[in-house]
């Protein structure tokens, strides 16, 4: 059976403390608080976690994903600025022009976001995180349909987006070119499978399509154990993880 998405993970220097923002900025309860690190619960069942575990990787250059936020009025797109910034964010500059109507910010371990203006016809529908806004090929955007079985809502001009049949947050990516890595990323999507799946079937299934395996220990972040997770990286070099059935 298919991978579904179970969290968007960050790393971060402190967990509890970019938890603590997050939670109060969408407004999410967050659980745990042990070696697995701290979640924020989705608002339903067909929402993803996110998830905040240790890493002590610096930042270095703009994250290849973050989060639009979406507004309901000019109004509200003030409220969510204002309380960010209460919160321990902060205004950045990324190039973007004055006439643009979202606002960039960072939060407090300074991972990029953005709040986008109302009105915006494409994110309509979509909830609070209008998108998971990422770097990457065309390519990467089909890998991520196929892998997850979640339709392409865009395909234009490189850009590539998916959203998954039950609506909701979607991903999507810019096109190339794609700026080099220079280390891991702090930000990743985390697969979780069917307690009656069978994990080495999908582990094939996603490498066919694109993914390769890592190296990496897959139990340095999260404390789970190096049979919990599995690694892998996307055909853009992106650090990923499916969750093996407990």
């Amino acid at each position: 059976m298919t991978s579904q998405l179970f969290a968007i993970c960050f790393n971060a220097t402190r967990p509890s403390d970019l938890a603590r923002f997050w939670s109060g900025l969408l407004g999410r309860e967050p659980v745990g608080g042990t070696d697995d690190g701290i979640a924020l619960l989705p608002p339903d069942a067909a929402g993803f976690r996110i998830r905040f575990l240790p890493g002590e990787e610096p930042k270095t250059g703009r994250n290849r994903a973050h989060f639009d936020l979406t507004s309901s009025s000019p109004q509200e797109q003030r409220r969510t600025v204002a309380r960010a910034l209460e919160l321990g964010g902060r205004h950045i500059d990324v190039g973007q022009l004055p006439e643009d109507g979202h606002v960039v910010l960072a939060d407090p371990d300074g991972n990029e976001f953005c709040v986008i203006e109302a009105g915006n016809a494409f994110l309509a529908g979509t909830g609070f995180i209008g998108a998971l806004a990422c770097d990457g090929s065309r390519e990467v955007g089909y890998f991520w349909s196929e892998a997850l079985r979640w339709p392409l809502v865009w395909d234009q001009d490189q850009e590539t987006a998916i959203q998954s049949p039950d609506g909701g947050t979607k991903i999507t990516w810019g096109g190339p070119p794609v700026a080099p890595k220079t280390g891991p990323n702090r930000l990743y999507l985390e697969l979780a499978l069917p307690a009656d799946a069978d994990p080495e079937a999908e582990i094939e299934r996603l490498i066919a399509l694109g993914a390769t395996r890592t190296d990496a220990d897959p139990g340095e972040d999260g404390g789970e154990g190096d049979d919990a997770r599995v690694l892998l990286l996307d055909p853009d070099g992106n650090e990923f993880s499916v969750r093996r059935p407990r």
